[in-house]
């Protein structure tokens, strides 16, 4: 006998998981007739066609997320697979270890600083505070670092989310204002402020600045697991 809960999450992904691929589908097409403009970010169009489609069927977050979770998986897939383009483009980094380093330092003290800076001043909770401190580093490792300093996982998926979105389509137009053109430069940044939403804007401009954006993440990610913990804690905020 079939359980009706897994005949459910089957009808579920029948139909969401087709979807989220068209939506995504057609927000990159879009992407690319607009000459990929960063304002029009396939993941931000994505997410607001999903949430307005969702909201409109009264669809629980929950229940799409169930129906969905092989893309989930998949994610972790793609990530590791970031190595592959980096791994042919590795000799560009010949000359650049230590700009990257103290890049990679000063972008990760900055963003975890100017949150925490900005969230006690605008007089917010404790958890909130704690919530905001890992926004910057990838979504799986943002949440367990939260979940490590007592904040919600969930404010720093969303946080994360946003901190994503932000970067991939602000980022370029910033990135341009400086006349930063080096594909090296502008991937890592991209991917040291922004994590992979970012990372995958910088693989529309090229490989090599989508490889230089997944190296940022990954580091980024790393430096903030080590960082913020003891940071907030000799703040007193854990």
């Amino acid at each position: 006998m079939i359980d009706p809960g897994k005949l459910s999450h089957l009808q579920g992904a029948l139909v969401w998981l087709p979807c989220t691929i068209v939506l995504y589908a057609g927000s990159s097409a879009l992407h690319r007739r607009l000459d990929k403009a960063p304002i029009a970010n396939p993941t931000l169009l994505s997410i607001a066609a999903l949430v307005l489609i969702l909201a409109g069927c009264g669809i629980p977050y929950e229940t799409y997320f169930e129906s969905v979770a092989v893309l989930h998986y998949l994610l972790g897939t793609a990530v590791v697979a970031l190595a592959v383009p980096l791994y042919r483009n590795a000799n560009r980094l010949q000359g650049r270890c230590i700009s990257m380093a103290l890049a990679l330092v000063a972008g990760s003290l900055a963003s975890i600083f100017v949150g925490l800076v900005v969230a006690t001043l605008g007089h917010a909770s404790a958890s909130t505070v704690l919530s905001i401190a890992p926004k910057s580093a990838t979504a799986a490792v943002s949440m367990e670092i939260s979940r490590l300093i007592g904040g919600t996982p969930a404010v720093t998926a969303t946080l994360t989310i946003m901190t994503g979105i932000i970067g991939a389509v602000g980022g370029p137009y910033v990135l341009n204002a400086l006349r930063i053109h080096a594909p090296e430069a502008r991937g890592f940044a991209m991917g040291v402020a922004s994590h992979g939403i970012a990372t995958a804007r910088a693989f529309t401009e090229s490989e090599v600045a989508g490889s230089f954006a997944g190296l940022g993440m990954v580091l980024n990610a790393i430096v903030t697991a080590l960082i913020v913990p003891p940071t907030v804690r000799l703040l007193g905020l854990a």
